[in-house]
């Protein structure tokens, strides 16, 4: 049985940007906000955190700061995956020599591998890098779809350390679990299906909905933990409203706006991702309000 990374809540963090370039004094911002609340780990450099259009001397500026900054007070994931092998390797690497305490690797996008492909790929990864990788399952994003039988495959490998499953589908999570048992730690990728992840099994969620509200994402995750469903499932229910304006245009331009709203300014998204359109800024106010933080 392998030991999950982290069990409960990862934030997945936006990047903060001011004027073009990375703001770290509102990164110990946001990284001050995640730890007041307890929040279990944080992942920099992911989807949220616009890894796309971050450099590599960015990235792993950003990855060097998060962990000297937390000091073990929360895990540390780093995104460094790429539609490159090679190019993952050594961003990898690099993370890992900085103290991370996993990887978090995206499918590799354009390409579109085959199935064989991403075992080739998240094996060398596995058997490169001296730290757990976290497979992550995002096909809306990249067009590809990591099988139950290619999670079958990997989770025999001692450096898999598990799966951000992100495809949306709770029929789809409970096959890798059957599948793979306790050998492949399963996390919500989706902050809307939180609590029916974890009725099945999941050991939490990286979450985009925590950058703005920790303490109820970890509220809901802990009821999860001890077993409270029924109060859990209704603060997903509760909670949807704002998921749903979190994700009314492409993530990370709503929360990063939401940030903004409330008075901390994590910048722009960088092109090609736009500001929040205005008709969506009324709806995302309301949400914001009609759930605070307690």
């Amino acid at each position: 049985m392998k030991k999950p990374v982290f069990e409960g809540v990862a934030t997945a963090l936006v990047t903060p940007f001011k004027q073009g370039t990375l703001d770290f004094a509102v990164m110990n911002q946001l990284l001050d906000l995640q730890l007041a609340a307890g929040v279990d780990a944080v992942v920099v450099c992911g989807t949220t955190g616009e890894a796309s259009t971050m450099t590599d001397n960015e990235k792993l500026a950003l990855i060097a700061h998060t962990v000297k900054y937390c000091a073990g007070r929360c895990r540390v994931i780093a995104g460094t995956g790429t539609n490159d092998t090679a190019h993952t390797l050594q961003l990898s690497r690099v993370a890992a020599s900085m103290g991370v305490d996993a990887v978090l690797l995206v499918t590799p996008y354009y390409n579109k591998c085959t199935q064989a492909g991403l075992i080739a790929h998240y094996t060398a990864a596995a058997d490169t890098v001296p730290c757990p990788v976290i497979v992550y399952n995002v096909p809306s994003r990249t067009g590809v779809d990591v099988s139950v039988e290619t999670c079958r495959a990997l989770c025999a490998h001692p450096n898999i350390g598990g799966i951000k499953e992100a495809s949306g589908s709770v029929p789809k999570a409970m096959r890798i679990l059957d599948a793979c048992a306790e050998e492949l730690p399963l996390w919500s990728g989706n902050d809307d299906l939180t609590v029916p992840l974890m009725a099945v099994g999941a050991k939490g969620v990286i979450s985009v909905l925590s950058n703005v509200r920790p303490k109820l994402t970890l509220q809901m995750v802990r009821a999860c933990q001890t077993g409270e469903f029924a109060q859990a499932g209704r603060m997903q229910t509760a909670l949807m409203g704002l998921i749903d304006a979190l994700f009314c245009e492409v993530n990370p331009i709503p929360v990063k706006q939401a940030l903004t709203l409330e008075g901390v300014s994590a910048g722009l998204p960088r092109l090609p991702l736009t500001p929040l359109s205005g008709s969506h800024l009324p709806v995302l106010e309301q949400m914001l309000s009609s759930m605070p933080e307690p």
